[in-house]
């Protein structure tokens, strides 16, 4: 699994025209699956999105109860080293992606953290003033 961190001032995503989900200040997240991805991947990068220590002053969003916003991200898995066209092949098919997404979503939650969300598979129009800027890529462990 793999999420981009970018600390923010504030975030919103709109589809069609309509605000679906926005932040003042805390974490934009954009988060991409792919096909050996678990559980498991979901709740480490929730718990280390949560604890890591990005914000100012060396705080966590769990530390100041700061809000995310998580956007579904495939692109995060494209690959440009071959070519003009970028290949999406290590990215999961929604239907392995979407209920993981929803797992991380779940679990920042239920860990306490205020989360809003885009909406998955949808063309979304995401909006940031990056704080800093602080930007930082997240990869969950590789599997033994």
């Amino acid at each position: 699994m793999r999420a981009v961190l970018q600390r923010v001032l504030s975030a919103s995503v709109t589809v069609d025209g309509a605000v679906v989900g926005s932040i003042d200040g805390g974490l934009l997240i954009l988060l991409g699956v792919t096909h050996e991805d678990t559980l498991a991947d979901a709740a480490w990068t929730a718990r280390k999105i949560r604890d890591v220590r990005i914000l100012r002053d060396e705080e966590s969003v769990g530390d100041v109860g700061a809000p995310v916003l998580v956007v579904s991200q495939f692109t995060l898995y494209g690959d440009a080293r071959k070519g003009r066209r970028p290949t999406w092949s290590a990215a999961a098919p929604g239907a392995v992606s979407e209920p993981l997404y929803d797992a991380v979503c779940s679990e920042l939650e239920r860990l306490g953290t205020p989360v809003e969300r885009g909406v998955f598979g949808a063309d979304m129009k995401v909006a940031s003033v990056n704080d800093g800027p602080v930007t930082l890529v997240l990869e969950s462990p590789p599997r033994a």
